[in-house]
């Protein structure tokens, strides 16, 4: 009898990244987790508010390939009935709004720029994606350190 399968499963860890309106930020982290953390984190993203999916955030992250185009803008209410391990938030506001979670959720405050912001006074939409790129590279960077870079 092969005594590897009454191995019991072990779970995966619930990760929510956070941030104000569920577009870009939160969004690529939870597409990084998904494409490189897939073994270890189950991964979730989520606003304070909603903004709606923002597509230089979906152009960008598809240059590294990486698909986030049928990921959803969902407010952070709407997970409250998953008990998470971590929950990461990526930029101050989201941190300063962020609520309290049912269960042992551990939580993790890691602020990136606003591709938005970033981009509002650039001159060409090759400039405005510059933002978007710079951003992405740093939380793909964040992604690939994890679970070390939870502090846990």
């Amino acid at each position: 009898m092969n005594h590897f399968l009454k191995q019991p499963l072990i779970p995966m860890t619930k990760i929510l990244f956070l941030c104000t309106g569920n577009s870009c930020r939160s969004q690529m982290a939870e597409g990084f987790a998904r494409a490189l953390k897939s073994n270890q984190f189950e991964a979730y993203s989520a606003g304070v508010e909603t903004h709606g999916l923002n597509p230089n955030a979906v152009q960008v992250m598809a240059e590294v390939g990486i698909d986030i185009s049928d990921q959803q803008s969902t407010h952070v209410d709407q997970f409250h009935h998953i008990d998470f391990d971590w929950v990461v938030t990526v930029c101050d506001h989201a941190a300063e709004q962020c609520p309290v979670f049912p269960g042992c959720a551990r939580v993790v405050h890691r602020a990136f720029d606003d591709p938005p912001k970033l981009a509002r006074n650039t001159r060409s939409e090759e400039e405005a994606l510059g933002a978007y790129r710079r951003v992405r590279d740093e939380i793909g960077a964040y992604i690939e350190t994890l679970p070390e870079g939870l502090g846990g």
